[in-house]
Parts: structure tokens; C-alpha cells; sequence
């Protein structure tokens, strides 16, 4: 009977971790590196397979509906009865010329990305405030400090996450929960697979050629990105800082130092650095 008690008071001691997007990319490396940490991990999804480990609990979630996140925080609550950190990692690119894109492609771009994340902490707030504490750990981008050429919708919903976190870390301040903005540089995930090319601007007269060759540039930066076990363990060790710093930057030192000196450099000078590094 001790040892049973035991077993319990051990699993209660144990930090419960939502990630999100945790089927692939950044979400699927961090859920298993955090599970053989020892942590309570579940992860999201919007079609669920089974889990990847038997220490990663997945749930059904599309962070752009509310009523489905707020399903998903129900059933992990209903388990563990609390969230101790929040991982917001759910995104996706889409690739273009601003003028061209959607309405279509505009709204799910920073609906997952943007509002998702919203969704997400506006889902776990409430608990995590009635115990006094929490942590909430928002996914940005190198792309979320600079305008990255054809990703400016991307872009866009990556600022959106800095001003939002920046925000919410004041406002959650009073109740003890802590808010973390992390940028990761470029990494070698199945991001780049998966983003969705804007057919109008590959077959643009106007942007077509210069699109394409800056969209060789990126997918060649991110196919020899680093290994995403970096930002796992960036996070992980973000999870057990009792004060963690507000901003991060992840990845490699070039890329980070570039992101860093955007303070420093004239507008008109940086802005003509990234010309030529995208060969605009």
C-alpha cells in the first residue's frame, strides 16, 4: 500500500506538458525527448495516430477551433487535473508574393499560427491561474525578429506572437504564471516538406523567376538546418529554469547573430543584406 502511495505522489510531482503540433517536426522531437525526461507529455494533433511512445498521450485538437481545443484541455484536465507548462509549437508556411496571396491562404496562415496560439492560452489560463502558477512557452521564428522575402504572411503571424507573448507576460505576471518567447533559426524538419507554394507567384510574370530562386535559397537553409534535438533541449531546459528569461533565440550562430543585430544596423543596410542573401 506504500509503495502504491508512493507511486502516486511520484506522479503528481511530475511536470504535466501540453505541446501542440506534436506529430511531426519540432513537436513530435520535443514530446519524446520530454517524456524520457521523466515529464507527463501530451500532444495535439488534428488526426491523432496512436502515440509514437507509450509516455506521449495524444489528443485531437485543431488550435484554430475553440470549441476543439477547449475538448482536448478538457480530457487532459479530466487525467491529471492541471497543465504546469504549455507549449504552443502548432504552425505552418505558406509560400508567396504578398500581393498575391488569398483570402483563403491569408486566413489560414494566421489562424494557425496566430489565433491557434490564442486559442491555446486563452483554453489553459484558468487553471493555470487558480493554482498560482504555470509556465506558457510560445513558439515564434527568426522569421518573427525579420520580414523573410515570399514568407511575409508567415512572417506576419510570427510578429503577431512576439507583440501577443510580450503582452501576456505582463498581464499574467500578477498570477504567478510565466510567459517564454522562443525564435528558432532554420532546422532540418519536415516544415519545408510541408509548406504550401503559392501557385499564383510561381507562375507570376512579375514575381515568378525571383521567387522561385529565393524559394531554393530557403528550402536549402532549412534542409541543413540543425537538428531540431537542439530546440528540445533548449525548451527542456527552458521547463526547468525556475526563472527563465523572456526571449530566446535557437539555432545557429550566424542566423542568431544576424536576428540580433537587427537593432543595430540601419534599416536601409539591412534590408539590402537580406536583398542579397535572397538573391532578390
Amino acid at each position: 500500500m506504500q509503495s502504491l502511495q508512493n507511486y502516486f505522489y511520484l506522479c503528481r510531482m511530475k511536470k504535466v506538458i501540453l505541446i501542440t503540433g506534436a506529430s511531426s517536426g519540432f513537436g513530435l522531437v520535443t514530446a519524446n525527448f520530454l517524456s524520457e525526461k521523466g515529464y507527463i507529455v501530451y500532444g495535439t494533433s488534428r488526426n491523432p495516430k496512436e502515440s509514437f511512445n507509450n509516455n506521449v498521450r495524444m489528443l485531437k485538437m485543431d488550435v484554430t477551433d475553440r470549441t476543439s481545443v477547449d475538448a482536448a484541455i478538457s480530457i487532459l484536465l479530466s487525467e491529471q487535473d492541471r497543465i504546469d507548462v504549455v507549449i504552443n509549437n502548432a504552425g505552418m508556411g505558406i509560400c508567396g508574393a504578398l500581393e498575391l496571396a488569398t483570402p483563403e491562404e491569408i486566413k489560414i496562415q494566421m489562424d494557425t499560427n496566430f489565433i491557434g496560439t490564442v486559442n491555446v492560452c486563452n483554453s489553459v489560463i484558468p487553471t493555470m491561474r487558480a493554482v498560482g502558477k504555470g509556465k506558457i512557452i510560445n513558439i515564434s521564428s527568426i522569421g518573427g525578429v525579420l520580414g523573410i522575402p515570399f514568407q511575409g504572411f508567415y512572417s506576419a503571424s510570427k510578429f503577431a506572437i512576439e507583440g501577443y507573448s510580450e503582452t501576456l507576460s505582463l498581464e499574467l505576471r500578477p498570477f504567478g504564471i510565466k510567459v517564454c518567447l522562443v525564435e528558432p533559426g532554420d532546422f532540418s524538419t519536415g516544415f519545408t516538406d510541408h509548406r504550401k507554394i503559392s501557385f499564383l507567384t510561381s507562375q507570376s510574370e512579375f514575381y515568378g523567376k525571383t521567387f522561385n530562386r529565393t524559394l531554393k535559397i530557403i528550402e536549402k537553409e532549412e534542409r541543413n538546418g540543425g537538428n531540431p534535438i537542439q530546440l528540445a533541449k533548449a525548451l527542456y531546459r527552458i521547463i526547468e529554469k525556475k526563472h527563465p528569461r523572456f526571449r530566446y533565440k535557437v539555432g545557429g550562430f550566424l542566423q542568431i547573430a544576424f536576428a540580433g543585430a537587427k537593432a543595430i544596423i540601419p534599416d536601409r543596410i539591412y534590408q539590402f543584406m537580406l536583398c542579397i542573401y535572397y538573391s532578390l
